[in-house]
């Protein structure tokens, strides 16, 4: 049986406004999710209370979903600090093939949900 699935792999970038960052966010700096993996390129500093802004949203950005759904258009999250100008663009960068096997031990069941 096939189990895979579909992900998208995503860049979270950081993107300046017109309101000043007052954080520790650079304009340019980003990471990037591959799989289930967060992945920092070398020497790359991000706040983990701007992660934690993020964090909720990327396993939904991953996922293939309607073209209608606000998670189509919806791409920029704003830095939790209020006085801070700062912006975080998710942008899909590459779809990738997951199989359920590698991600978990619990076997992948068919209900009548599911059809």
């Amino acid at each position: 049986m096939d189990d895979s699935f579909a992900l998208y792999d995503l860049k979270v970038e950081v993107v300046a406004t017109d309101r000043p960052m007052v954080c520790s966010h650079h304009e340019g700096d980003f990471f990037l999710v591959e799989g289930e993996n967060l992945v920092f390129p070398a020497g790359t500093r991000f706040s983990m209370y701007a992660l934690s802004a993020i964090l909720p949203l990327l396993p939904a950005k991953q996922r293939v979903f309607d073209h209608n759904d606000w998670m189509w258009t919806d791409a920029e999250i704003a830095c939790p600090d209020p006085n801070c100008g700062a912006r975080f663009r998710i942008t899909r960068t590459g779809l990738r093939r997951q199989s359920h096997g590698a991600c978990t031990v619990v076997p992948l069941e068919t209900t009548d949900k599911d059809l």
